[in-house]
C-alpha cells in the first residue's frame, strides 16, 4: 500500500472527508481500531482489512452522491498530471469570498466580485502547456464553465491568459499562482470582462489544502 500505510489511509480518509469515527462505523469496528493504524501503534494491515477499507471509503462517498470519486475518475483521465485538483461546488460561492479563502489578490475586473462561481480545477500550468491537447484543455471546466481555473507555478505573467483568450469557454475566474500578471494579463482579463486574481504567500501545497478546506466548509463535510 505503502512504506508508512498509516500516514497513506489517513490521507485518503482526509481526502474523502471522513473522520476515524465515520469510518469505522462503516466497517463495524471501533475508532480506536482506525486511530491505531493511522498513527502506527498496530502493524500494517493485511489485505483482507484493506479491501473492507476500501469498500467502506466508496460506500461513504456513494452515500454523499458520489461527489468524490467521479471527481477522482475525471482526473485520472486527464493526461500528465496537470490537473492536480477539480471539485464542483454544492452551492454557488462568490469570486470575492472564494479569493479571500485562497488568500488571493483581485487585480482585474474587480467590480465583479459579486460574480458566482460553482467549483474550481487546480492546475501544473507547466504541465498543462506540456500535455494537454485542445480537447483535454477543455475538460479542465468540469461541468461548468462558471469555475475558478487555478494555475500553479506561472513562470510568466501572461501565459494561463493567452491560454484562456484562445480557448472557446471562458472561466469564471482566473487566478494566478506564481509570477504576478503582468499588464498584458490584466488588460486581456478586462477585455473578456473575467476576473484575474493572484496568490503570492502560499506554497502549492497550501494553496491546494485551501481549496480542500473551502469545498468541505460550502459542502457541510466535517474533514
Amino acid at each position: 500500500m505503502a512504506h508508512r500505510p498509516g500516514d497513506a489511509m489517513k490521507k485518503w480518509r482526509e481526502l474523502f472527508h471522513l473522520t476515524q469515527a465515520e469510518l469505522a462505523r462503516e466497517m463495524g469496528v471501533s475508532p480506536s481500531v482506525i486511530s491505531d493504524y493511522e498513527s502506527g501503534r498496530r502493524k500494517s494491515p493485511g489485505t483482507k482489512f484493506i479491501r473492507r477499507w476500501v469498500s467502506a471509503l466508496l460506500a461513504l462517498d456513494e452515500a454523499r452522491g458520489g461527489r468524490l470519486i467521479m471527481e477522482l475518475s475525471r482526473l485520472e483521465r486527464m493526461r500528465g498530471g496537470a490537473i492536480l485538483d477539480m471539485r464542483e461546488f454544492p452551492r454557488p460561492i462568490s469570486v470575492g469570498e472564494f479569493c479571500k479563502a485562497i488568500k488571493a489578490e483581485l487585480v482585474a475586473c474587480r467590480g465583479e466580485e459579486g460574480r458566482s462561481i460553482y467549483g474550481y480545477t487546480l492546475i501544473d500550468s507547466i504541465r498543462a502547456i506540456e500535455s494537454l491537447s485542445g480537447w483535454e484543455f477543455l475538460q479542465i471546466f468540469g461541468y461548468t464553465s462558471e469555475r475558478a481555473l487555478v494555475f500553479t507555478s506561472v513562470k510568466h505573467g501572461r501565459s494561463p491568459m493567452v491560454a484562456v483568450r484562445v480557448s472557446m469557454l471562458k472561466p469564471g475566474l482566473v487566478v494566478m499562482h506564481g509570477a504576478r500578471p503582468d499588464e498584458l494579463a490584466v488588460r486581456l482579463a478586462e477585455l473578456e470582462k473575467i476576473p484575474l486574481a493572484h496568490v503570492a504567500d502560499l506554497s502549492i501545497e497550501e494553496l491546494s489544502e485551501a481549496l480542500r478546506s473551502l469545498y468541505a466548509r460550502i459542502s457541510g463535510i466535517r474533514a
